[in-house]
This record gives C-alpha cells, structure tokens and sequence, in this order.
C-alpha cells in the first residue's frame, strides 16, 4: 500500500472528527460550509502568491468565479500577494509613446 492512500484515510479521518466537533458545537451547516470554502480558497491563494488565474486553476473553476467567491467570502487578497504590486504607472518606463502610434 502506497503513502498517498494512507496519508487520504488520514485526512478523511480528521476531516470526519472536526465535523463531529463543529456538529456538536451546535454549528450551522451554512457556517460550517462558508469557513471550509473561505479556508481552502485562502489556502490555495497562498500557495500561488494572491494570483487568481493560477488558484482557480488549480482549484478547476473559471478564475471569475474564484473572483466572485472571493468577493462573497471577504477575503482580502492584499495580505496574500506579499507585497508584489506593480509599480504606479507614473514610475513605470513607457516603452512606446501612445499618441505616436495614433
């Protein structure tokens, strides 16, 4: 028997435990779903730096509805680029003069 079988029986037992636990919190099931899909989403996030077009791959659906379920769930994805923003256009080199193209 391989690890990745084990290490699945492994999740899905504590998976099976913390619903058990959240059951008997008296959590609801609307707010039991709604944390579980914000956790994963956020999770996944981090794992490829705040961008969305690789999470929602990752996760298989359209990357505007990993948007829209972002804006739903409230998750700030300031905190999950770690600082990589683009510059402000004003400091940025323009490598083509637009009214010379025109």
């Amino acid at each position: 028997m391989s690890a990745f079988p084990r290490k699945r029986d492994a999740v899905r037992d504590q998976l099976e435990a913390l619903i058990l636990q959240m059951y008997k919190s008296n959590i609801l099931y609307s707010e039991a779903v709604r944390e579980f899909k914000k956790r994963f989403i956020v999770t996944v996030l981090e794992e490829n730096g705040g961008n969305q077009c690789r999470a929602a791959r990752q996760l298989g659906m359209h990357r505007n509805t990993l948007s829209r379920t972002i804006t739903e769930l409230k998750i700030d994805l300031r905190q999950l680029r770690a600082g990589a923003k683009r510059p402000p256009r004003s400091t940025r080199v323009a490598l083509y003069d637009k009214k010379a193209i025109r």
